[in-house]
């Protein structure tokens, strides 16, 4: 029974190691039995990995230990380096993008709430010159004197308060 073929990429993350680890191996003899298939790159068999010191799905050892493996990988690997900063990247602009939609959204309603205490504030005007119309109209004026009260039949004419001449006044002239 044999054990299956890995490509470069498939090794690298079964064994906890970057690619360039398992190529320079490679490049070094340490993985016999590599061959090069056109469609899916460098294959390397696990029985090779196994016998080079790799563990397969082993967890990656802590920072302050080093193996064989950790040793060649001394290198840092500019590929995932590359790939980690690019995940931030978007992250950040998605962060970005979720931020202006808010402030947008926050732009609009402040928008709106402006608006509408616009209207308020004309409405409450128009309100307001009502109210001062109406007390104006039921307040006399200073300068109009107060009217006569009507003449009542049978009073005299000291009593009604009209003028001694007998003829009303009249308003035309």
């Amino acid at each position: 029974m044999t054990r299956p073929m890995l490509n470069q990429r498939e090794a690298a993350a079964a064994c906890g190691v970057s690619r360039s680890t398992i190529r320079r191996r490679r490049e070094a003899g340490d993985l016999p039995g590599s061959v090069e298939d056109p469609a899916r790159g460098w294959m390397i068999p696990v029985d090779a990995l196994l016998a080079a010191g790799f563990r397969l799905n082993a967890p990656a050892p802590p920072d302050s230990e080093t193996s064989p493996a950790a040793e060649a990988s001394a290198e840092p690997d500019v590929g995932q380096d590359a790939a980690a900063l690019r995940a931030e990247l978007a992250r950040m602009n998605a962060e970005h993008a979720l931020a202006l939609a808010e402030a947008r959204y926050g732009q609009k309603l402040a928008e709106a709430e402006a608006e509408h205490l616009r209207r308020e504030l004309v409405a409450r005007g128009e309100h307001i010159a009502d109210l001062q119309r109406a007390v104006a109209a039921l307040t006399p004026a200073p300068e109009r004197p107060a009217l006569a009260p009507p003449a009542v039949p049978g009073q005299s004419q000291a009593e009604t308060g009209e003028p001694e001449s007998g003829h009303r006044k009249r308003w035309w002239g």
